[in-house]
């Protein structure tokens, strides 16, 4: 069960994340991903939404490993090196997510990630569905 909160009255605004989500059942955690494909290479070199794409493609793999999926992540942690990036960032993410029960998100901008060329690194926390 998940009970997204998505604006509690006197909240200030948000965009595409829950303020709260309250849940039961078995936790998965992911640990960051980046953008390397299945063969360890970077993909979207330069390039922000290429990157969250093959991110999102990492979460999705590990979720479903695990038994879960996207629509049952209850937490993000998404971690910039550069805010120029968000829009790409949200714009992936709002494909990928249901709009009425956006998962609680935390953002970072960091200096770096364990490689100069990565622009991207997200963690998640799911349930088990069921």
């Amino acid at each position: 069960m998940q009970q997204h909160i998505v604006r509690p009255e006197g909240s200030p605004p948000v965009n595409g994340y829950s303020h709260a989500v309250a849940f039961t059942g078995t936790v998965v955690a992911v640990s960051g991903q980046v953008p390397l494909d299945a063969d360890g290479r970077l993909v979207g070199k330069d390039d922000a939404e290429t990157q969250v794409r093959q991110v999102f493609a990492n979460l999705t793999t590990a979720l479903e490993a695990a038994g879960s999926g996207l629509e049952h992540v209850v937490k993000l942690t998404v971690y910039l090196t550069d805010l120029g990036d968000l829009p790409a960032f949200r714009r992936v993410r709002d494909e990928l997510q249901n709009p009425s029960h956006p998962p609680a998100s935390s953002l970072v901008q960091v200096a770096g990630l364990v490689s100069p060329e990565f622009r991207v690194e997200v963690d998640a926390l799911a349930v088990l569905p069921g």
